[in-house]
């Protein structure tokens, strides 16, 4: 944390009023004033001008599968936090599964947090998992500072982190409601799945045809009835459906406590693009047609998505075999989902300040995390430096992720991160980290 006073000056600082030059003040590591840019700085005060390179929030990206400890060769809390900070990213919070052991009870959380502690150049949350066997563990958790509690309504993947039946549902939902907990879904209705064609092989569109829409919509439906009935505070994660937007707009315009996100691929990339064998691209759900997207993106400008984060699902090489049916399914874009959005965004019409909202502000009043997600006096000293009018082609080589996959690899992308600053201190300048890592452990923030 930086203990001194410092001045960030910018021709263009995202506030929550609009971009305009500003000087930002900070001390102590929280900003304590957003002056204009021509104003003297406090005596003695460190300045640092920016120039004409954008003055962001620092991102929060609220779905981030670190898989460490156990599949640390996946991925792992320094590599992913690396790479976080390379991309603007300040905080993220960790899902529950992929690791060994699962965030599933609180002796399973202090194994990842004892873990995570040394190596984090971010600062990191931990979300719960919300299993079949574990409603009696959700109370402990919950006290203990996760953010919430992920359950899948489909198989996950791995055998140590099973899907919830209806009735498993049914009760984890009474329990978090009980909590004013968090749940969030991966929302896909295993019967649907089950009855679509599973051919596997190395076509993308019979990938597509084995995770259909309707999977995504009935489950979406589910989850809104289930909130509606027992008022859980309930989060879509992941939508790519566009079908299912009008059931989640409803939802909220009923005021049942429903949010939905969605990801950087699903806004970037198009299933016609999809080369065959190129499992890079495989996700679930699935990367689906130009006309989805278009819809994505106008539920993003509408409100009915409340924000945009990664996903970031890595694995090892050998496991992107070019079988869309055996391959692992998930993409690596934590450090470059800023840029992957902005290159659509402004393709599109939207400013910076759209960005801003969709990914640092919205992920962070997702999580509770009053201290980010702005630039405003009272919030941490978090920013990225973005140098938005910069291209660069995708090197995967040069990421910071552990296994350099990524469905982003030879794209030319607009807006180059400059630098990351973690409470007033910089932590990554043109891609290079700053040593020793300087994130903190965070805990749900309980009402004031």
């Amino acid at each position: 944390m930086s203990t001194g006073t410092l001045v960030l000056r910018s021709a263009r600082v995202v506030t929550p009023g609009g971009i305009r030059p500003a000087a930002v003040t900070v001390t102590g590591g929280t900003i304590t004033a957003v002056r204009p840019y021509e104003e003297a700085p406090p005596p003695g005060a460190a300045v640092t001008d920016l120039g004409d390179d954008a003055l962001l929030p620092g991102l929060v990206d609220t779905h981030v599968h670190v898989n460490d400890p156990g599949r640390t060769a996946w991925e792992g809390f320094r590599t992913a936090t690396r790479a976080a900070a390379a991309g603007g990213v300040t905080t993220l919070l960790d899902m529950p599964l992929n690791s060994i052991p699962p965030t599933t009870t609180v002796a399973h959380l202090r194994v990842k947090q004892g873990v995570a502690r040394p190596a984090a150049h971010v600062d990191v949350g931990f979300w719960g998992g919300a299993l079949p066997s574990n409603t009696a563990d959700l109370r402990p958790l919950h006290d203990a500072g996760v953010f919430g509690f992920k359950a899948f309504l489909s198989p996950s993947g791995v055998d140590e982190f099973p899907a919830l039946a209806p009735g498993d549902l049914e009760a984890a939902a009474a329990r978090i409601a009980e909590l004013d907990g968090l749940l969030i879904v991966h929302a896909e209705d295993p019967a649907r799945l089950e009855r679509a064609p599973q051919r596997g092989g190395p076509r993308y569109a019979d990938f597509l045809a084995s995770r259909p829409r309707a999977a995504e919509n009935e489950a979406v439906d589910r989850l809104v009835s289930v909130s509606r009935r027992l008022g859980t505070r309930v989060h879509i994660l992941h939508l790519s459906s566009s079908d299912a937007l009008p059931a989640i707009a409803a939802a909220k315009a009923d005021g049942v406590p429903v949010t939905a996100e969605t990801c950087p691929h699903f806004l970037t990339l198009t299933a016609e693009e999809v080369p065959d064998g190129a499992t890079e691209f495989k996700c679930c759900p699935p990367i689906r047609e130009a006309a989805n997207q278009d819809a994505l993106w106008a539920a993003l400008a509408d409100g009915t998505l409340d924000c945009v984060v990664s996903d970031h699902s890595p694995c090892t090489t050998d496991l992107k075999v070019p079988d869309f049916g055996a391959a692992w399914g998930g993409i690596s874009s934590l450090q470059l989902g800023l840029p992957a959005v902005w290159t659509a965004a402004r393709r599109r019409g939207h400013t910076l300040a759209d960005v801003a909202r969709w990914m640092s502000t919205g992920p962070a009043a997702l999580a509770g995390l009053r201290r980010k997600g702005a630039v405003e006096p009272g919030r941490d000293a978090d920013f990225t430096v973005l140098d938005p009018e910069a291209a660069f082609t995708v090197d995967p080589a040069a990421l910071h992720h552990r296994n350099h996959v990524t469905a982003y690899a030879g794209r030319t992308l607009h807006g180059v991160v400059r630098s990351t600053w973690l409470r007033g201190r910089r932590i990554a300048h043109d891609g290079a980290l700053t040593e020793p890592p300087a994130g903190l452990l965070l805990e749900r923030q309980r009402s004031a």
